[in-house]
């Protein structure tokens, strides 16, 4: 039998912890450890769980690395065959975990698999941040299957045939130690926010698969670190998103978004500032700066990846616009697909 860990990653999550854990305890098949990393918490987290939870393994990082390198971090020193990466918000249901390790255990070519996210608030729909699978259109747009863009479905079991796609969910997913440090982890210098994406999209050029297996399902409350539109979320997804964009990208992917998404990124801006929402007005400009001083790193970065690439991966990237098809009146993923 393979080797498992469930590792949680933790910020100031004391409530959360308190909330969730006990579900992701008590979920646990036996002989599968517990890891909670605790990325330089200033609540209290870590003294909480060593006397509320003492059968949990508590790894304490000196100071807050973001969620991509508090991961690496925490990681390097876990021993296990598959990880199991949870948010402190996610609450996991009896029986949650074996279709993960099933789905690996068959499909030696699958390097990480998850499991259907459902709303915690409302637990008859998706959740935004995953729902059953994700996808990213021609200009790097993400969208799921159940979420496009604010869009929301309803969970009716329209999506529960397992499939490959092209990103699952940091929020829970289950992925090869072995392949996870074989890519680099995460790229530590996204802080938070669209590393899953960047590290799924690698992990295909890399000749691997991703995989949903909405056979598990667990419920996330999400917007637990950083709220919807905040800011903060939006400087990240912008300048990340355009960083992945620049390291992963075919050449003519990448010259289609170097033209077309600087305009849009400028509607939404001037989206945000009709809006009275100033700081996010100024966040999207704050990411192109920085996305711009990033460069020089960005290309030795390109240059690692190719290196990794096998002859001809099969990426699963939409040929299309989403907000092109959004706008069209087409707004959930089965609309979205049809010709």
């Amino acid at each position: 039998m393979p080797s498992v860990k469930i590792v949680i990653l933790n910020w100031n999550g004391t409530a959360h912890l308190r909330r969730y854990l006990p579900s992701v305890v008590a979920a646990a098949p036996g002989g599968v450890g517990v890891v909670v990393a605790d990325n330089g918490s200033t609540d209290g987290s870590a003294e909480m769980l060593r006397r509320e939870f003492p059968s949990i393994e508590v790894l304490q990082l000196d100071r807050n690395y973001g969620f991509a390198e508090g991961y690496n971090r925490a990681l390097a020193q876990v021993e296990a065959d598959y990880y199991v990466l949870l948010n402190s918000d996610v609450e996991t249901p009896a029986g949650w975990l074996a279709p993960l390790v099933e789905c690996l255990e068959r499909n030696p070519g699958v390097a990480a698999a998850a499991p259907k996210l459902l709303s915690d608030t409302d637990r008859s729909r998706f959740e935004y941040a995953g729902a059953s699978g994700g996808y990213v259109d021609y200009l790097g747009y993400p969208f799921c299957r159940g979420r496009i863009l604010r869009t929301i479905e309803r969970d009716e079991g329209q999506y529960d045939d397992e499939r490959d796609v092209f990103w699952v969910s940091g929020a829970a997913f289950c992925c090869r130690a072995s392949v996870f440090h074989a890519l680099g982890g995460f790229d530590a210098d996204f802080f938070a926010h669209m590393e899953e994406i960047d590290l799924c999209w690698r992990m295909q050029l890399a000749g691997w698969r991703v995989r949903i297996v909405p056979q598990s399902s667990v419920y996330h409350l999400g917007g637990g670190t950083l709220t919807a539109d905040s800011p903060a979320k939006v400087f990240y997804n912008h300048r990340n998103n355009l960083a992945m964009l620049y390291k992963c990208a075919a050449p003519g992917q990448r010259l289609l978004a170097a033209v077309v998404r600087p305009w849009l990124d400028l509607l939404a801006a001037l989206s945000y500032l009709t809006q009275g929402r100033y700081d996010n007005f100024r966040a999207v400009f704050r990411a192109w700066r920085d996305f711009l001083k990033w460069h020089p790193a960005l290309v030795a970065k390109r240059r690692a990846v190719s290196k990794s690439r096998v002859p001809q991966p099969c990426v699963r990237i939409f040929r299309g616009s989403v907000l092109l098809r959004y706008f069209l009146g087409r707004r959930t993923f089965g609309n979205l697909m049809e010709k």
